[in-house]
C-alpha cells in the first residue's frame, strides 16, 4: 500500500538532512519532490497544487522546535498536510437510536460496477454485527448476473439475511418493502445494495434518485475502487452532485494502490472516507482514520491498528498461559503454530509487517519468500503427532524422516526447523526474564489494555492518535453508532 508514494516521500526529508533551518532554497527541491510523487500517485492536479502551497507556507512560517531537526520539521508538516488533506479524523456512522417500531438506519450504498460494492455491504454488515446490531441486507441490483446470488451467498456466510425479490422486481420496489420489513421485526440497520454500471448514466443515476427518496436514508456511502486514482475524483463529484453521499469506502487498499483515491475523494466531495476494504475476507474492512493512514504514507507504521487487530484475536487468558510458558521454557510447537494461525487471521503477512515502524522497507520477494517458509513450517508441525509438537526434543532421526516425508521437505529442513525454534525458544525466555514480557506492552498480561476500536456502539471511548513522525498531537474522540 502506497509503497512508490512512501519511497518518494522519504527522497524528500533525506534532501534536507544536514541543514541548520528551513528556508526557501533549501525546500525547494523536497517541494518539488513531493509534488512529483503526488502527481505520479495519479491524485488530482488542483489538489496537488493546493497541498504544494500549504506545505510550502507552513515550513517556512514554522517556530523552530527545538527537539525537531529540519527535515524533522519538514516532515511533521507534511504529516499534518496529509491529515487534513484526509479528513483530519476518524468519522463513524450516522449516530441515532432505534427503537421497536422506529424507522432503523438506513445505509445506501453506491458505486460502480467492478469496485467491490457488493462484498463491501457484507464486510459493512458483518462489522455491525460484531457490535450487537441486527442488519438486514438487500439486494436492489437486479442487472448485474448473479448479483443477488453474490448477496445471498455472502449473507450466508456471515449468518445475516437477506431481503430479496428477485431479478424481474423493480429496485425501487425491493427497497421500499425492504424498509417495511426492517421495521416490522426492529431490525437496527438496513444496508441496500443498489446496481452499478461500468460507467456513469443517466439510468444509474435516476435510480439511486429514486431509490434514496424512498428510503430517506441515514448514509449514502459510494464504495470507490481505491486503484482507480484520479478518477476516483471525477466519480466522486458526479454522484455527490446527483444524490449526495456522506461518506465514502475504498476498497482494495491491499493492492497496489497509487493513493490518488485515498487523497482525493475526500478533497472533492467534503465528505469524509469512512472505511477502507484491507483484503478479500470479508473481516478486511477497518474504520478509515486519516492520520493513522497519513502516518504509514510517510513509511511510520501504524502501530494501533496493528494492536487492535490483535487484541480481536487474542484473549487475554490466553495471552497469561502464553507468557508464562515463555518464561518456563514449556512454549512448544503446538503453540508456535497456533500463533502463526492467530497472525494468519490478523491479515496476510506483508499487511501485518508494514503497520510495524520501521519495516516499510521488506520487498515482495522477502514477504513472499516469508509466507512460502511459514507455509512448510506449518506443514512440517502439522506431520508431527501431538506428542512430537508437545515436546520437540524427542524427534530423532527416524521422526525427522517420517514428518519430511510427511510435508514433502529433506530431512535438512526439518532439522533446521527444529534448531532455529530451539533458538527462537531460548532467545524468547532470555526477553521475558529480563522484563520484556508483561513490561507494559499494550494488550500483553501485565501492560495496559487499550480499547476495543470501534467507530460505533455506546462503549466505545474513543482511540488515541498515532503519533506523528515527530511531535505531538491531541487525541479526539468520536460519537458513536449508539443502539
Amino acid at each position: 500500500m502506497f509503497e512508490a508514494l512512501t519511497e518518494k516521500f522519504e527522497s524528500a526529508f533525506k534532501s534536507i538532512k544536514g541543514e541548520g533551518k528551513l528556508t526557501e532554497q533549501n525546500i525547494a527541491e523536497p517541494v518539488r519532490t513531493v509534488r512529483r510523487a503526488l502527481l505520479e500517485a495519479d491524485v488530482n492536479l488542483q489538489i496537488v497544487k493546493q497541498f504544494e502551497g500549504h506545505i510550502k507556507e507552513k515550513a517556512l512560517g514554522k517556530e523552530v522546535l527545538l527537539h525537531l531537526s529540519p527535515a524533522q520539521q519538514f516532515m511533521h508538516v507534511v504529516y499534518q498536510e496529509l491529515v487534513e488533506l484526509m479528513g483530519e479524523a476518524n468519522v463513524p456512522l450516522a449516530k441515532t437510536s432505534p427503537r421497536i417500531g422506529d424507522k432503523p438506519v438506513v445505509v445506501l450504498m453506491a458505486g460502480l460496477q467492478g469496485a467491490g460494492k457488493t462484498t463491501a455491504c457484507a464486510k459493512l454488515a458483518l462489522f455491525l454485527k460484531k457490535e450487537k446490531l441486527k442488519v438486514l441486507l438487500t439486494a436492489c441490483d437486479v442487472y448485474r448476473p448473479a448479483a443477488i446470488d453474490q448477496l445471498l451467498t455472502l449473507g450466508r456466510q456471515i449468518q445475516t439475511p437477506v431481503y430479496s425479490e428477485g431479478t424481474d422486481a423493480r429496485p425501487v420496489d425491493i427497497a421500499r418493502n425492504a424498509l417495511s420489513q426492517a421495521q416490522e421485526q426492529n431490525f437496527d440497520v438496513l444496508i441496500v445494495d443498489t446496481a452499478g454500471r461500468l460507467q456513469i448514466d443517466e439510468t444509474l443515476m435516476g435510480e439511486l434518485v429514486q431509490i434514496k427518496e424512498v428510503l430517506q436514508p441515514d448514509e449514502v456511502l459510494l464504495v470507490v475502487d481505491a486503484m482507480t486514482g484520479q478518477e476516483a475524483a471525477n466519480l466522486t463529484r458526479s454522484f455527490h452532485e446527483r444524490i449526495g453521499i456522506t461518506g465514502a469506502v475504498l476498497t482494495k487498499m491491499d493492492g497496489d494502490t497509487l493513493g490518488g483515491a485515498a487523497l482525493s475523494v475526500r478533497q472533492i466531495s467534503g465528505q469524509p472516507i469512512k472505511f477502507i476494504g484491507v483484503g478479500e475476507k470479508v473481516e478486511a474492512l477497518q474504520p478509515f482514520y486519516p492520520e493513522r493512514m497519513a502516518s504509514r504514507i510517510l513509511g511510520s507504521g501504524d502501530i494501533l491498528t496493528l494492536v487492535e487487530r490483535a487484541q480481536e484475536e487474542i484473549d487475554i487468558t490466553d495471552a497469561k498461559q502464553m507468557e508464562e510458558k515463555i518464561l518456563k521454557a514449556q512454549f512448544n510447537l503446538e503453540d508456535f503454530v497456533g500463533q502463526m494461525r492467530m497472525i494468519k487471521r490478523m491479515g496476510s503477512l506483508g499487511g501485518v509487517l508494514k503497520m510495524i515502524p520501521g519495516m516499510n522497507k521488506i520487498s515482495d520477494d522477502q514477504i513472499e519468500q516469508g509466507e512460502v517458509q511459514l507455509k512448510r513450517t506449518e506443514a512440517m508441525i502439522n506431520s508431527m503427532t501431538r506428542e512430537e509438537r508437545k515436546n520437540p526434543g524427542i524427534i530423532d532421526n527416524a521422526r525427522k524422516r517420517r514428518v519430511a516425508k510427511g510435508s514433502g521437505v529433506s530431512i535438512q529442513d526439518v532439522g533446521k526447523m527444529l534448531n532455529d525454534f530451539e533458538t527462537m525458544r531460548t532467545m524468547m525466555q532470555q526477553f521475558g526474564q529480563m522484563g520484556g514480557m508483561g513490561g507494559g506492552a499494550p494488550g500483553v498480561s501485565g501492560g495496559p489494555r487499550l480499547p476495543r476500536p470501534s467507530s460505533l456502539g455506546p462503549s466505545w471511548r474513543g482511540q488515541g492518535k498515532p503519533r506523528p513522525p515527530k511531535g505531538g498531537d491531541k487525541k479526539k474522540k468520536g460519537k458513536g453508532f449508539g443502539k
